[in-house]
């Protein structure tokens, strides 16, 4: 079936739909990842987003049962040059049409991407809309830059109820802001008894669970959107260590008197260099963000800059000075991506006992 990606700023791109014949808009973006696009799909940070995938063929190793990030996709939509309907790998189980069919998601192949990346860098990421090849360009044109996309991603993504995933070790409570399955697989493997929590629970509901640790997780859309995080946060510091990952590192900032800003492009891909500054080690990362910590705020905060971004010198990472809490706005659980990164957890487990052994 015919289809077509007409974006905002009037660009039309024509190609062959697949998966769910309906029509979608979201926030269009790239990603620079070779592989993962099975989590990538599954990913809640990518809630309100149509995905453009920059390497060429897409769905070449299927899709199977092991590699999602979570139960149902909140992606809108994905662009691809070539999408492969013959997948070749001993844990295949569907094709990525198969999957968009049985998920109702719309995708387009067959365009341009590296046009279309070209102009998400030079322009910025724009809003977009995966339409038939019928529609009318201008009046798509109009109800895009007339349309205001939900706010209210993180409560779109995160759990409704508390649940627990038993262990026997440390107890961490995961706020969900959008969290990947991979960051409860990285503490799991860490013997860690969890408790997932919604993203609106209260720091006084969290510390009557009795916490050795507060994970906050990553999650879509811009930082500020969530206030109750931050009040949540600032009654968390200082009485139980915390690690934030992503948004998770966004609100840690925001909580502390640092500011955000929205990135032109964002960082989307499994090929990110990060330069820790305390160790001067380099790590490649998977990231996915459209926002990021403003440096020249933290001079008047508690906070310390530990890790920046090679590329574009923005920050990803941070440390109190006082009490136990860091963060990274990259993804050490991978999930897709290297695996560089991920001593974090280990970081963290350390830091929880340290703390226990300080305060028993």
């Amino acid at each position: 079936m015919k289809k077509k990606l007409i974006l905002e700023s009037g660009e039309v791109f024509h190609g062959e739909g697949f998966g769910a014949e309906l029509e979608t808009a979201g926030e269009v973006v790239f990603n620079t990842g070779m592989t993962g696009y099975q989590e990538l799909i599954s990913d809640p940070s990518y809630c309100g987003q149509i995905v453009c995938m920059t390497y060429p063929l897409i769905g070449n190793y299927g899709i199977n049962r092991d590699d999602y990030e979570s139960i149902e996709p909140a992606i809108k939509g994905l662009i691809v040059k070539e999408v492969c309907d013959l997948p070749s790998n001993f844990r295949t189980q569907m094709t990525l049409e198969e999957l968009f069919k049985k998920k109702n998601l719309s995708g387009i192949s067959g365009i341009d991407t590296r046009r279309l990346t070209r102009i998400l860098r030079n322009s910025g990421v724009v809003k977009g809309k995966i339409v038939n090849v019928e529609a009318d360009e201008n009046e798509v044109v109009t109800e895009l830059k007339g349309t205001n996309f939900p706010t209210n991603q993180v409560a779109a993504v995160s759990t409704k109820t508390a649940y627990a995933n038993p262990g026997r070790g440390l107890k961490v409570v995961l706020v969900d802001f959008g969290s990947k399955l991979g960051i409860i697989r990285e503490l799991s493997q860490r013997n860690c008894d969890i408790t997932v929590v919604s993203h609106d629970t209260t720091a006084e509901e969290i510390l009557l669970m009795d916490p050795d640790g507060i994970m906050l997780s990553n999650g879509p859309g811009d930082p500020e959107d969530n206030p109750k995080a931050l009040e949540m946060i600032r009654g968390l510091l200082g009485k139980v260590p915390i690690f934030g990952i992503c948004l998770g590192h966004q609100l840690i900032g925001l909580a502390c008197g640092a500011k955000t800003f929205k990135l032109k492009f964002g960082h989307r891909g499994g090929n990110h260099p990060v330069l820790d500054l305390e160790k001067n080690k380099v790590s490649i990362t998977s990231q996915n963000h459209g926002y990021a910590v403003d440096q020249e705020s933290l001079k008047d905060t508690d906070l310390i800059e530990t890790h920046i971004a090679l590329n574009d010198r923005t920050n990803e990472g941070l440390k109190h000075k006082i009490h136990p809490c860091f963060s990274v706005q990259y993804h050490p659980e991978a999930s897709p991506g290297p695996e560089d990164a991920n001593y974090l957890f280990d970081e963290f487990i350390n830091l929880m006992y340290q703390f226990k052994n300080v305060t028993v």
